[in-house]
């Protein structure tokens, strides 16, 4: 692959020197009224060709890096987290907090009221 990139930039500066050399001639710009350029046609052509590329690959680099690190973000977070290991010998417990929870009827309790019930005293006042 990277042949193949070497091969089109070489193959691109052939031609871009090619172009050069042939259309050396002077040209006039007019920019506004009274302001007048005199430069040659290659580099007239190549500095519109990098004012209209180079603020877009500078766009497509800096997209390209963000989705890159989103990338990395992402498969560092679904990447399983290394479990530690643990020896157990049979002088050793496995703790109360690594049992499953089971809760017999007796142990649960009921939910308490969300709102408290209005008294006689709490009509009076207003509330």
């Amino acid at each position: 692959m990277q042949f193949i990139k070497t091969l089109f930039w070489v193959i691109l500066a052939v031609i871009l020197v090619v172009f050069a050399v042939n259309n050396w001639s002077p040209t006039s710009v007019l920019i506004w009224q009274d302001i007048r350029i005199d430069t040659k046609l290659p580099v007239l052509v190549i500095g519109a060709f990098l004012l209209g590329f180079v603020p877009l690959w500078i766009l497509h680099r800096t997209s390209k890096w963000r989705l890159n690190r989103r990338i990395k973000t992402l498969e560092a977070a679904a990447r399983p987290a290394p479990v530690p290991a643990t020896t157990t010998s049979s002088a050793t417990k496995p703790s109360p907090a690594a049992a499953p929870l089971d809760l017999g009827k007796e142990q649960i309790s009921e939910p308490a009221t969300a709102v408290s019930p209005i008294t006689g005293d709490d009509k009076a006042a207003g509330t």
